[in-house]
């Protein structure tokens, strides 16, 4: 056998992998120590316009396991007509991204390794086929290199739960989850993971505690919430298999005959020093306490809640959180130490298992140059309005301006008209009373559908128990209603919203904190119905926040309409608990006077306007970019192709055009929106050519004329040259991957032809039948104008 004839998939098949298992299947498991062509990213959700399309994932060739979820090897393999060590750097980054110790190359003829526990002696050797490590040789290496003791061994080695559906952790939650376990049987006792809102916290939380406590090592948990949906989310879904050992704390009383509890930090503490329930259990009661959203209040000092962390300081501590906060007063970083392992909002979205957005920004006049009364002008209770300059700052809090609330109404309905009246959306107002006016004015922009069903929007604030109860339907992905939930901060930690599609922000957002919580709302994909990626439209400039160095996720697009320009982007862009509302103002004293001026003025007779709306993208690294869709395209495409004939070199080369093209789609340019733009007759040859290179464009009619012209195919039968003009046609109809298509042939009006047999043996079989159509392509092509 000729190696050097052999392709990749050849040479794992008859050489990696037989290598691997061993003479005698004595070596690696290849049911479950090996997997092959190992996907671990899902591929960047990438939008442009209308068109939504996945990136290329990434896939290590194989993936070794010491034992199920404990990876520990990972192997790149070439052809025969590479070198050894050709894979090496692939390895080395795949191996970087997923935690694992050891890399390899191969090519069918040895092994080099590449050791990343060494930090003395031998790094990089080569190893002959027959003589790859087994997986005891790696386990004891990776042991030795980490100094584990036998115990330590035990609880590391410690199965995950498997609920037998063979679901298996992402790469990055078995990364927080082996590292966080290794630490906890190190004797580490503080500990904090950051992983971005939609990434599964939970989900790993119970595996870590799982195998913590199925080790022995730890007896007694306690599960620290801030909100109650969380804690009854987290008992009925992930933490379920704990069964008859979990109980939630209610009502303020304590039964110690459970092993796993869960509670809300509320109900166990309190301003009276009665109230403070978690004093019934001894200090010492629990030796494991899991934070889950540590950024609140458990970060500060003189927090009741951190009060709780200290009372059980005896207890191993993990916090989780999206958002690590690090103010003058706050950390929590100076409480748990480093995060042992972040995940975040712009790595999830890379790897495609968080949602990209794009971002309208839409600019009212009064919030850009802001509003002073008339002197002497009264509001609509008749109130005399102090006379100074409002701003921002004030709107809907110290100054209600009604216009601006059905403006703001208007605007998300004609977003939700243009795309989809059903679509999930979340509305975020400054307080609770702003979420009531706002629910009423989405009610009279949508009087049709808030006739057939009172239930299209809700308030849904803390306040409001009939709004709450509804949360459940809300974040239901089967439940219809509520479409629009108009809120405060209820929903800004901790809502499960898959399929939430819009957000709109009309309130101020001074915290990167909340920021990054609110824009969570939204980063869950929910394909199976159609979620992958959301808008957020911003009213207050809160998304200003993008540019702090310290976001970690920017928007796929950013647009600002103009004042007549329709909310949704086009194609190509242009050149804790409820804040409380403020108190309302006095009724009038003796002679239609006030006892005192009000705190807060509403004003139903001044108009507002929209003076600006604006997009950008987010390229395909997830760098923000502003330039518009051609601008784009015409960079791209010269990244990858530095001239027109490097570009036709490789088109004239491809086997199958549309081979090239989803290459470029791979890279954020779709065509099809761009056709929309530059004309829907171009072929995307000319698309790209005429955009990027300045060529000429021909139409696709225009080819497929000049083709027919030339009577190239003279030396076809009749019959087979009606087959080559009926799909010059097809080509001119539709482009140039509906003739590559062996499908093609049962379209009218091929079928009247003969079959797809019939029509092949009319150029002589399959192969001579291939020629030909790449002989039309060529004369499709022949010249770039």
């Amino acid at each position: 056998m000729n190696k050097k004839t052999l392709s990749e998939t050849d040479i794992r098949s008859k050489f990696i992998t037989p290598a691997l298992c061993g003479p005698d299947g004595a070596g690696w498991n290849l049911m479950t120590q090996i997997r092959e062509e190992a996907y671990f990213t899902k591929g960047r959700v990438i939008v442009r316009g209308k068109t939504v399309q996945r990136g290329e994932a990434k896939k290590a060739d194989y993936l070794l396991y010491y034992k199920p979820n404990l990876p520990i090897a990972v192997i790149e393999a070439k052809d025969n007509n590479h070198s050894v060590g050709a894979g090496m750097q692939q390895a080395l980054e795949y191996a970087e991204i997923l935690d694992v110790p050891f890399a390899y190359s191969c090519n069918g003829d040895a092994f080099l390794e590449h050791d990343r526990t060494a930090t003395s002696g031998t790094v990089t050797r080569e190893i002959p086929l027959n003589q790859f490590p087994s997986p005891e040789d790696l386990w004891s290496r990776l042991c030795a290199a980490k100094g584990l003791t036998p115990p330590q061994i035990t609880v590391t080695t410690q199965d995950y739960y498997d609920d037998g559906s063979r679901k298996s952790p992402r790469y990055y939650q078995l990364i927080a989850i082996n590292r966080t376990v290794e630490a906890i049987a190190r004797g580490e006792n503080r500990i904090l993971l950051v992983m971005a809102t939609g990434t599964g916290k939970t989900y790993t939380a119970f595996q870590i505690i799982w195998r913590l406590w199925k080790s022995g090592s730890k007896k007694r948990i306690l599960f620290l919430v801030d909100r109650n949906i969380l804690a009854d989310q987290t008992k009925t879904n992930d933490f379920k298999p704990f069964g008859a050992a979990m109980t939630k704390i209610v009502n303020r009383t304590v039964d110690k005959a459970f092993e796993i509890y869960l509670c809300l930090y509320q109900a166990v503490t309190g301003t009276e020093e009665d109230k403070n329930i978690y004093k019934q259990f001894s200090s010492d009661f629990f030796d494991l306490v899991v934070v889950d959203e540590c950024h609140r209040g458990s970060a500060a000092d003189d927090a009741t809640w951190r009060q709780v962390l200290e009372y059980f300081s005896s207890a191993t501590q993990i916090g989780l959180t999206a958002t690590p906060k690090e103010t003058k007063d706050v950390s929590n970083i100076e409480y748990f130490g480093e995060p042992i392992y972040t995940y975040s909002l712009r790595q999830g979205i890379a790897d495609g298992f968080l949602a990209p957005y794009k971002v309208v920004r839409i600019g009212l006049d009064k919030d850009i140059l802001g509003w002073r009364p008339e002197l002497g002008q009264v509001d609509k209770y008749g109130n005399l309005i102090e006379d100074r300059e409002y701003n921002l700052r004030d709107f809907d809090r110290n100054l209600i301006l009604e216009k601006r609330t059905e403006l703001v109404a208007t605007k998300v309905t004609e977003f939700l008209r243009a795309t989809n009246r059903f679509a999930k959306t979340i509305i975020f107002c400054e307080t609770t009373d702003h979420a009531d006016r706002m629910r009423q004015a989405i009610v009279n922009a949508n009087p049709d559908l808030a006739a057939a069903n009172s239930k299209y929007v809700m308030r849904i604030t803390g306040d409001d128990d009939e709004g709450k109860a509804q949360l459940d339907n809300f974040i239901d992905p089967e439940a219809t209603y509520p479409v629009v939930a108009c809120t405060s901060r209820l929903m800004s930690t901790g809502v499960d919203a898959q399929t939430c599609q819009l957000i709109v922000l009309d309130k101020r957002i001074g915290s990167m904190t909340e920021f990054k919580q609110i824009i969570g709302r939204g980063t869950r994909i929910n394909e199976d119905y159609g979620k992958l990626f959301f808008t957020i439209m911003d009213f207050r400039g809160a998304t200003a926040l993008f540019a702090d160095p310290t976001f970690d996720g920017d928007p796929v697009q950013i647009y600002e309409p103009g004042p007549d320009d329709p909310p949704v982007p086009p194609v190509e862009p242009p050149p804790g608990g409820e804040q409380p509302d403020p108190p309302l103002p006095p009724g009038p004293g003796p002679g239609g006077q006030g006892p005192e001026p009000p705190r807060r003025y509403v004003v139903n007779n001044v108009p507002v306007t929209v003076s600006v709306e604006r997009v950008q993208y987010l390229d395909e690294n997830g760098r923000l970019i502003t330039e518009s869709l051609t601008d784009y395209t015409r960079k791209t495409v010269r990244t990858a192709y530095a001239t027109l004939d490097a570009f036709l070199t490789v088109w004239n080369d491809a086997e199958k055009k549309q081979a090239v093209l989803e290459e470029l789609a791979v890279k954020g340019v779709f065509l099809d929106e761009l056709a929309e733009q530059v004309g829907r007759d171009y072929d995307a040859f000319d698309l790209v050519c005429h955009v990027a290179f300045d060529a000429p464009p021909l139409t696709r009619k225009e080819r497929a004329e000049k083709v027919k012209k030339r009577d190239l195919f003279g030396k076809y039968s009749e019959k087979a040259r009606s087959v080559i003009d009926a799909l010059l046609q097809k080509y001119a109809d539709s482009g140039i991957a509906s003739v590559e298509s062996m499908d093609i042939l049962k379209v009218t009006p091929l079928p009247s032809l003969g079959t797809p047999t019939e029509i092949v043996n009319l150029f002589g079989g399959k192969r001579a039948y291939l020629a030909a159509i790449r002989e039309l392509e060529s004369a499709l092509y022949q010249k770039a104008a």
